[in-house]
């Protein structure tokens, strides 16, 4: 039997603004095959937290295409392994 763990990823994105920022984010990350979940912390004019949930290891370079997409700067990227 395979037992998954999941994994936290914090993004630090600067740019958000709104709850359209949210959900433009949000939709970009959840393409990203492995993503199981998605928690937003908006800072409106400073840099906002995005929590991703994930049980497989996802690219810096994944996550910050989505975030790119969605219109937004990904600053930082912190994993808790």
């Amino acid at each position: 039997m395979t037992t998954t763990i999941d994994r936290t990823i914090e993004l630090s994105v600067n740019g958000m603004t709104c709850d359209h920022c949210v959900m433009s984010v949000t939709e970009e990350l959840h393409e990203i095959p492995g993503v199981k979940n998605i928690d937003v912390i908006l800072a409106s004019g400073g840099t906002s937290t995005v929590t991703v949930v994930t049980d497989v290891d996802l690219a810096d370079d994944a996550l910050r295409a989505a975030v790119d997409e969605a219109g937004f700067d990904l600053v930082g990227i912190a994993r808790d392994l």
